[in-house]
């Protein structure tokens, strides 16, 4: 799958890291993706595992942005998640996850590699699907959560050493396989003016 993937709510090519069992697009912004069974993109602070076989569509884009997605899947088994997704090389990446936990409940994950380690921080649960949203905002990046209440929660704010490509993730890191969705994908090149006000 080499081929680039064109997406009208994304102003460039959207290109694989590794492929994934089955996808499809319907113009101009939905993707889905399915991921094959034991994948995830984790390397465990333990130093017991290293994982990066997640399919991933990811475009490379200029400047500042706001990408965001309402982000569904059906959580088969635990881990199982949707994904925004930031990538500078296979040491250096993050992930924004609406992900099954171990507790049985959709939460919102981030993860945030540097350095060939990971670290992971779930922060709330939510009833269902969610809109994610990440924000590239001069070196920075913002992760943000939208649980239906129309407020922008800050999830985690941080820096990665160099420039990602970013796009979308789909994972079954203990599960026999996942398909994902995203929908209403928009993307801005104005960052909200204030990252913790809920705009």
């Amino acid at each position: 799958m080499n081929e680039p993937v064109e997406l009208p709510a994304v102003p460039a090519p959207l290109h694989w890291w590794n492929s994934p069992v089955s996808y499809a697009t319907a113009p101009p912004d939905c993707l889905v993706v399915e991921a094959g069974p034991a994948t995830d993109v984790f390397a465990d602070p333990g130093g017991t595992t290293r994982t990066a076989n997640a399919p991933a569509l990811l475009a490379e884009l200029a400047g500042d942005f706001t990408l965001a997605a309402r982000v569904g899947l059906d959580f088969r088994a635990t881990y199982d998640a949707g994904v925004l997704f930031l990538h500078v090389d296979e040491d250096n990446h993050a992930k924004l996850c609406l992900e099954l936990s171990p507790q049985g409940r959709p939460t919102i994950v981030s993860v945030v590699t540097r350095g060939g380690t990971s670290d992971d921080c779930n922060s709330f649960a939510v009833d269902g699907d969610a809109r994610l949203r990440i924000t590239r905002t001069g070196g920075a990046y913002a992760f943000h959560a939208d649980t239906g209440d129309g407020f922008w929660h800050l999830v985690r704010y941080f820096a990665l050493p160099g420039p990602a490509r970013v796009g979308f993730l789909a994972q079954s890191p203990t599960g026999e396989g996942q398909t994902v969705s995203f929908t209403e994908i928009t993307h801005t090149t104005t960052p909200p003016e204030d990252l913790r006000g809920g705009q």
